[in-house]
Formats: structure tokens, sequence, C-alpha cells
């Protein structure tokens, strides 16, 4: 399914690091932390599940849990922010409707992660929840002033996207978790995602 891919961290990561510079430029200071830290947060909430789990089987069994969805977690956190930066010059009404029509389109992918049996519904579930809790959380930093388009705030997102694309080309993020897991726990080979722990 199509949909999916709008949560690849190729694409979601060099859209958050346009947004984190988007902001930056335009002086939006509080924003621009809460965005960071609370983005770097979900990345590293979602990473760390997933290395515990390959490392050392780490789950919840009941659930059927065993590691955040970075998928939903991109997808809720990334596109609720873009949507309300892209339209906040037209107005705050605007700007809310495109954030959540971004939480919506993170539902959506959410619900096609389970659908596709990508990710157990506890594990979607929770990435749609911190993803939101990460977009909501820069969106109450960036208002009530908002954020202003500006053309140097627009080219230095540009910059910023066009640079990191280029180099997630080149990051093969799932190739450093599993050797990260296998580093820590010392195991020869990860565990499986086919298997429940």
């Amino acid at each position: 399914m199509q949909l999916l891919h709008l949560g690849d961290l190729e694409l979601t990561l060099p859209l958050a690091m346009a947004a984190g510079a988007w902001l930056l430029a335009a002086r939006a200071w509080r924003a621009a932390a809460a965005w960071t830290l609370l983005y770097t947060g979900a990345l590293a909430l979602v990473g760390g599940s997933k290395v515990a789990y390959l490392a050392w089987g780490v789950d919840v069994p009941v659930l059927d849990f065993k590691a955040l969805s970075g998928h939903a977690t991109g997808v809720t956190a990334v596109y609720p922010v873009l949507g309300y930066l892209l339209c906040r010059q037209a107005g705050r009404g605007p700007a809310f409707a495109a954030a959540g029509a971004g939480l919506v389109l993170g539902l959506a992918v959410t619900a096609g992660l389970v659908l596709y049996d990508e990710h157990a519904a506890a594990e979607a579930a929770a990435g749609w929840l911190l993803g939101a809790g990460v977009s909501v959380g820069t969106l109450y930093q960036a208002e009530p002033r908002g954020v202003a388009l500006g053309l140097p705030a627009a080219a230095s997102a540009v910059l910023v996207y066009v640079a990191s694309a280029a180099l997630m080309q080149s990051a093969h993020v799932g190739y450093w978790m599993i050797k990260l897991a296998l580093a820590l726990s010392g195991n020869t080979e990860p565990f499986s995602w086919d298997t429940c722990g």
C-alpha cells in the first residue's frame, strides 16, 4: 500500500529536518526547541524499542507488542507540523485544519499498518499517540504568535530537505540497528520479528 511509504524514515526524517530549519530560520525559538526535543525523543524511543527487541526479544506478548511503529510515529509527528507551517500565513483556522488533516493522515497510515500486518494494533496505536504528542506539543509552542513563512525560512527548509534526503539514501538505518543490537547483546543473530519472545 503506497500510503504506508509516507512514513518511511528516508522521507520523514528529511521533512523533519526541513521543519526544524524552517522554525529556526523564522526565529520561532520555543517551537524549534520543542520540535527538536520532542522529535528527537520520539526517534530515540522508536529506535530504542526496536533495538531492545532485536537484541533481547523485549516484548509484551499479550499485546503482540515488539516495538513502536516508526511509520505511525513519523507520519503523525511530521505531517501535522508541516501542514501547520505551510498554512499558518492564511491564519490559525487553516493552519489548525492542515495540522488536523496531518493527524488524520497518521490515523490512516496507522490503520494501514495493522490492515497489512506490518504492525500489531498496539504497536501502531502507540506510534500514533507518540507522534501526535510530538506534533501537538510543537504546535502548542508555536502559538499564539504563529510562524512566519518568509523566503529565508522557506529556502532554508528546502535546502536542508535536499541535503538530508541525499544523505538518507546511504544511511541504511535498519542495518545499523541490527548491528547495534548484536553488539549490545553479544548475540550472533537478532530476534526475528516473526517470533514473539
